[in-house]
């Protein structure tokens, strides 16, 4: 049975507009940092209140990032696993994981790091208006969003390991050139997710306006499916 992820898709679009707006918020804070630090590296006195002041914004921005993160992540595992039963209903037969690992295969070491990918990959071929008579849309926003997020993933570890480890200002502040990179990685990633979300309930709404009387076209044929039924579209659908 179809059910409509556009309500999940709205509140996890947002929610991921709150973790851009975290890590421009840390972005600042970063800097702030970056410019106390290369001044204490530079010899200069008397920076005491301003690495406190910096200290307790880099801190703020942490907890902000964090509430952020955690909120976003619940909500988008809801919109994910919604949008792969969906999928399922489209093209049961389309898929190379079960639904439980939708969720779980983000929680699963060493999987993690291609599994959703995958798990991706099958609910947009099987969300793609016109498959499985037609070839499905492009991958491209897919990989660039999974790529983007890997690479984000790795850099905030960097940055995480390199700030932890530093003892000195001009130790500090060579964790946050580290840190700074990350973050403005996140927010590419951040969007990019958003496009994602958008777009893959987009076009399980349009698959389901079609509806269940869509017929394969002619052979030979070129352009869209013919014979499509009104499904009323996911929007009233759930």
């Amino acid at each position: 049975m179809l059910r409509s992820p556009v309500m999940l898709a709205r509140a996890a679009a947002a929610l991921l507009g709150l973790v851009i707006a975290a890590d421009l918020f840390a972005l600042w804070a970063d800097f702030v940092m970056f410019d106390v630090t290369a001044d204490i590296a530079d010899g200069s006195l008397g920076e005491a209140d301003r690495a406190r002041h910096a200290d307790r914004l880099f801190d703020w921005a942490g907890y902000a990032q964090t509430v952020a993160l955690l909120a976003c992540v619940v909500v988008f595992l809801c919109w994910f696993h919604r949008v792969r039963v969906n999928a399922e209903v489209f093209r049961p037969d389309g898929h190379s994981k079960s639904r439980g690992w939708a969720v779980g295969a983000w929680f699963t070491p060493i999987v993690n790091l291609w599994y959703p990918r995958r798990i991706a990959l099958d609910i947009w071929d099987a969300s793609s208006p016109g498959t499985p008579w037609y070839r499905p849309r492009p991958h491209g926003l897919v990989n660039a969003w999974w790529a983007m997020w890997i690479v984000s993933l790795l850099a905030d570890r960097a940055g995480f390991q390199s700030y932890r480890k530093a003892g000195t200002a001009a130790e500090i502040y060579d964790a946050m050139i580290q840190v700074i990179s990350a973050d403005m990685l996140d927010i590419v990633a951040a969007a990019l997710a958003i496009a994602f979300v958008l777009r893959l309930t987009g076009m399980q709404n349009e698959k389901a306006l079609r509806g269940p009387g869509a017929v394969p076209p002619p052979v030979g044929a070129v352009g869209g499916i013919g014979g499509a039924g009104g499904a009323g579209g996911l929007g009233g659908v759930g």
